[in-house]
């Protein structure tokens, strides 16, 4: 595995870093914040629908569907920049339901929608999880009844995050009752204008708005159906797989301020950064950082053959978001008692912007499989461990 960037790709790294520092706003980074980096706020979609111009939000799909022919290594490097930045890093469409579309769904299908998608026009949100259906989402119950040229939908979907801003819902749903497991469900591309959707606010430790979503006799139209009837669950794995690819570098941000910080802070005559401990802890943290980006851009690599990977993006969204977790745990030992004061606090330290981190990185290792799924998913199909 070779991860060098090219050096066309090293001038495309450089000139999007520069578009981001020149075309990013005190708006655009306040409103990311606000929305946990998910895309579909009014500045973002502004930034994004300059930015995808250049073909930058897809780069690795082929020009006739909005990008520029290149590789998925550029794609990742893209995120990575856009995650350090602050910008909305988080895309529905364009990183989880675009591929799946790619690689199934009709050539019909295909020219509807990924121009959009490349151009930041749509956004989707996620329509998997319900109450009773959490990790196991083979047990989902929202009923998709045919109905002639449409399906009449009607049920409950729980932590659909983007619901409050997307445009479109990309649902999975029953759409056979009878059928055996993970034999029933279809997925398909849902207006959430349509009449009938009932979308509710649920806040989560983050300060993050998710939503619940609720469906009373909505008409989907069969032409939003993506590929077969009754074969959505192996689509949504596929959509779950490339969910699960997970740029670490807001959390290297933080971990570089911290390391600024006990440059310049001294404790007991001396800065922070002459203590073994801390010194130690921040070293440590660095190597989880390099061994987080071998697995990400292992992604990119198996992309880049053709491949969909699988257990493999378990194991980095597992890694990724632990480490995550490592990282604003020990920041936060580092910083002292005033990094958890919040942000406008008057003595909260780097502006209070590790204590909302804390928080995050907690919801981070739930949202698109808990580390318990991940950890299930790798034993059972990469160590190809007995299920008893």
């Amino acid at each position: 595995m070779d991860f060098e960037f090219s050096n066309e790709e090293k001038k495309v790294l450089k000139d999007v870093k520069a578009f981001i520092k020149s075309e990013s706003t005190p708006e655009l980074l306040a409103e990311s914040h606000q929305l946990g980096h998910i895309y579909g706020g009014q500045e973002g979609r502004k930034f994004i629908r300059k930015f995808a111009v250049n073909g930058w939000l897809t780069p690795n799909w082929p020009e006739e569907y909005g990008g520029i022919g290149s590789s998925a290594v550029l794609n990742f490097g893209i995120r990575e920049e856009m995650a350090w930045a602050g910008v909305p890093i988080i895309f529905v469409a364009a990183h989880m339901a675009g591929p799946t579309i790619m690689h199934f769904a009709s050539e019909e299908m295909k020219n509807e929608w990924l121009l959009p998608i490349a151009r930041g026009d749509v956004e989707f949100a996620l329509g998997y999880t319900e109450p009773q259906a959490g990790s196991d989402l083979s047990s989902i119950d929202i009923q998709a009844v045919d109905n002639g040229d449409n399906f009449i939908i009607n049920g409950q979907k729980s932590f659909n995050t983007h619901s409050h801003v997307a445009d479109y819902h990309w649902l999975a749903a029953i759409t056979d009752p009878d059928a055996k497991r993970y034999h029933g469900m279809s997925m398909m591309i849902v207006d959430l204008k349509s009449p009938g959707i009932d979308i509710r606010p649920m806040i989560t430790m983050a300060g993050w708005q998710t939503n619940e979503v609720f469906y009373n006799d909505v008409t989907v139209p069969k032409k939003n159906l993506v590929g077969e009837v009754n074969q959505g669950f192996y689509y949504l794995m596929s959509a779950l797989d490339f969910e699960r690819m997970y740029p670490l570098a807001a959390y290297q941000r933080f971990l570089s301020m911290a390391v600024d910080f006990s440059k310049e802070t001294n404790v007991g005559g001396q800065p922070l950064s002459k203590n073994p401990l801390v010194r130690q802890k921040l070293a440590q943290l660095r190597i989880e950082i390099e061994a987080n980006k071998l697995l990400y851009y292992r992604l990119a690599y198996m992309i880049d053959k053709g491949e969909i990977p699988n257990y493999e993006s378990s194991m980095q969204k597992l890694y990724a978001t632990e480490t995550a977790q490592h990282i604003t745990n020990t920041v936060m030992d580092v910083l002292g008692m005033f990094g958890g004061l919040k942000e406008g606090s008057k003595r909260a330290v780097l502006s209070g912007i590790m204590e909302q981190a804390y928080r995050s990185s907690v919801v981070e290792t739930i949202y698109a499989g808990t580390s318990e799924v991940q950890r299930n998913i790798i034993a059972l199909r990469g160590l190809k461990l007995p299920t008893k």
